[in-house]
């Protein structure tokens, strides 16, 4: 989790954050052990849905799950219970928004049952998220306005009432409690409307001749940028914005980059150009950290300019001029006026030319080069397990006070599967927890008006 700039972590807080998400992380792949049910803060549940608890269940096999007590506060092993469908919820991904959601809607109704399916591991970009670190949000903007501006798909329709429902503080608040038990296997590979409206829902085990339908009242597609969740979607009616990658590094064919392989810059001002593009947009030029590969650049300002250019990056196949200022803070005549007043007291330059003797026009093209170093972009760097993608279902065909399909009645989304991205720091993640915490509360909400 990124900290603000006041309390910086070295190596001993990074070791110190980790161990604490470490035991939460492995209680999510454990299998058969009890955990404690999350408290959501300020929360009051009605005292006729504390009184009919129905299982949570995340389940590996047809004759095994987990469920919540009636007291919502130890998760205990039960089997699935299909005379309660008519209350259901089928969670399709189990990331950082449908683990989240389910976690939230199951806290509202207890009397829910909540199956929550993922064709992989649980939580798997958590846990390699930060270097290893498991970031989980940005502390950094603690207000809507100042999380929004970090998104480049969906930095308009965040302003609003998205991150004050749920912010970077409630989700750091939720971390200091911890523990659903989950175990993975299985994968949604369809599903369909009956006329009463109800989903079913189909399950495959991929690496077993298993194939289940499940009735469930509500759905929520979780998927991240899974193909999976796209064709769900447009089952529904939905159209999907073509994904494309986002957050990752350039590759350059610069030999005067080969002697600084591994060479962190703190702060370069890089600006991103593209020959199709005329008009220069303000977040195509960014300030901050980067680092030189043996690839080409990496870091912070080279992600976040990967990020706002990403479709057209894609779009020009990651053909692209980036100039960089190597000394940002640093005016180019002063630049010029401190290489002009220590020519005379530095070594040679390539051995045999001392600074005594370059001409200051010599003087001004090393300036200039400081200040506007052009580097081509040849193509973007290989995907890592953290890369990100823009695109997905259009915010316009959902409520994003709910969360709610605008399509389908009772189906949601949350997370990466929508057209919403943000740039490195936790803003991913944090998109996750809202929309997962957001679509929860809706989901959890309308089942406990139905008792």
């Amino acid at each position: 989790m990124a900290k603000p700039k006041e309390d910086q972590r070295g190596p001993k807080k990074d070791e110190a954050q980790k161990q604490k998400l470490t035991p939460w992380l492995a209680q999510l792949e454990e299998e058969s052990q009890e955990a404690k049910m999350p408290q959501w803060p300020s929360l009051q549940l009605p005292a006729a849905a504390a009184r009919r608890a129905t299982p949570f269940a995340l389940c590996r096999s047809s004759s095994s799950s987990v469920c919540a007590s009636a007291s919502n506060q130890d998760l205990v092993a039960c089997s699935w219970q299909k005379e309660d469908e008519a209350q259901s919820l089928v969670v399709v991904g189990g990331g950082a928004a449908g683990v989240y959601a389910s976690i939230r809607a199951k806290s509202l109704a207890p009397h829910l049952n909540v199956l929550v399916f993922d064709k992989g591991r649980f939580l798997s970009k958590v846990k390699i998220s930060g270097g290893g670190r498991c970031n989980v949000t940005n502390g950094h903007h603690l207000e809507s306005l100042g999380m929004a501006r970090n998104y480049p798909r969906g930095h308009k329709e965040l302003r609003g009432s998205f991150f004050k429902n749920h912010g970077p503080q409630d989700t750091m608040r939720w971390f200091s409690d911890h523990g659903v038990e989950l175990k993975a296997g299985k994968a949604v590979t369809g599903a369909s409307v009956t006329e009463n409206g109800k989903f079913v829902v189909k399950v495959e085990k991929r690496t077993a001749d298993f194939v289940d339908h499940v009735n469930a009242k509500y759905v929520l597609v979780a998927t991240g940028s899974s193909q999976q969740g796209y064709s769900i979607a447009t089952q529904f009616g939905h159209s999907i914005i073509a994904p494309v990658p986002s957050l990752f590094t350039f590759k350059i064919t610069d030999k005067r980059l080969a002697d600084l392989s591994g060479v962190t810059f703190p702060r370069v001002k890089a600006k991103l150009k593209l020959d199709g593009i005329k008009k220069s947009a303000p977040e195509l030029t960014q300030i901050g950290p980067m680092l030189v590969t043996h690839w080409g650049l990496s870091g912070p300002v080279v992600l976040r300019l990967s990020a706002w250019g990403a479709r057209e990056l894609h779009q020009y196949n990651y053909q692209a001029k980036l100039t960089v200022d190597f000394i940002p803070d640093i005016h180019i005549e002063d630049v010029k006026r401190i290489l002009f007043q220590h020519k005379d007291h530095h070594a040679s330059l390539d051995g045999d030319m001392h600074w005594a003797s370059i001409p200051n026009n010599s003087l001004n093209t090393i300036a200039l080069r400081l200040k506007q170093w052009m580097f081509e972009v040849v193509a973007k760097g290989q995907f890592k397990d953290e890369f990100v993608t823009a695109g997905g279902v259009p915010l316009s065909e959902i409520s994003l006070s709910t969360m709610e399909s605008k399509k389908q009645p009772n189906l949601f989304f949350a997370g990466e599967v929508l057209n919403v991205d943000g740039v490195t720091g936790g803003f991913n993640f944090q998109n996750a927890w809202t929309g997962g915490y957001i679509a929860g509360t809706s989901i959890g909400t309308l089942a406990s008006s139905n008792i």
